[in-house]
């Protein structure tokens, strides 16, 4: 099959990319570096010629709420738009966990709209939602410093490693479009603070957390809504605590732990890698 990923030279795309590479996929990598932009529609069409599915992993690179949500108006109405004439036979996007919940404020608002527009366009899709990514937990925490301080909201949440997305993303391009919502987590469900504190523990870092209602997370007031998974939905197998002590492995060699904060697909902060965007 030829595969169209939307995103994917970003932190998800490219893994997904080489993934589906090695499954023996014709692969097309759509993104502003290479020239093509779904947000104007620029290298669309030529694109999408003998494309049997699209992938959607992509990102807008916008802090503000309604930024995002122009983003994923104009992107995914070309996208849809190109893919029907092209005749693509399966859409699918990655979406958010807490965009059905939360879908009136910032970042959930945004996917909210792009999971509608895929929903309704008549071309097969499978949406699915995931939970944020581990790797984007250095990054969600940190919004909240202040000095010697971390705000946080007490949002429960159930995060999940990159691969463990990729994975799942692989195995819904061999199915038949689900034509509905697909919903994946991590094994470990404890509140944002919880992993905060094993953060900045595991990283001798002395800040003090304080958790407030009134602190949004990323645009969202949380009113006892929680970023976790029903019971009917798949979970994956690597554990945060696992995860964490890998991630600290790599951190000594390549700083992985303080680089600067992305923007990721899954309710992360604002200041966005371009090559994710498409």
């Amino acid at each position: 099959m030829t595969i169209a990923v939307v995103g994917g030279t970003g932190m998800v795309g490219r893994r997904l990319v080489a993934g589906l590479r090695l499954d023996g996929h014709d692969v097309v990598v759509l993104a502003r570096s290479c020239g093509i932009d779904t947000v104007t529609g620029m290298g669309l069409a030529e694109a999408l010629g003998g494309v049997d599915i699209v992938i959607d992993v992509s990102n807008p690179g916008y802090a503000a709420a309604d930024d995002m949500h122009a983003f994923f108006d104009a992107s995914c109405c070309n996208l849809l738009e190109a893919e029907r004439t092209a005749g693509v036979a399966h859409h699918i996007a990655l979406s958010a966990v807490g965009a059905d919940q939360l879908g009136t404020t910032g970042y959930f608002r945004a996917k909210l709209l792009q999971e509608r527009l895929v929903a309704a366009s008549a071309i097969p899709f499978t949406i699915l939602r995931s939970t944020p990514f581990y790797e984007y937990l250095y990054g969600i925490v940190d919004v909240g410093g202040d000095g010697g301080l971390l705000h946080l909201p007490p949002v429960l949440m159930q995060p999940i490693a990159v691969s463990d997305v990729v994975a799942a993303l692989r195995r819904i391009a061999l199915k038949h479009p689900a034509n509905a919502v697909i919903e994946i987590a991590g094994p470990d469900v404890r509140r944002l603070d919880r992993f905060a504190e094993d953060i900045l523990g595991a990283n001798e870092d002395p800040r003090d957390i304080v958790v407030s209602d009134e602190t949004p997370y990323f645009g969202a007031h949380m009113q006892g809504e929680a970023l976790v998974v029903g019971s009917g939905s798949s979970t994956s197998s690597i554990r945060f605590d696992d995860w964490l002590r890998k991630s600290l492995e790599v951190s000594s060699t390549a700083d992985f732990a303080r680089r600067p904060v992305e923007m990721a697909f899954s309710s992360t902060p604002p200041s966005a890698r371009l090559d994710e965007t498409a």
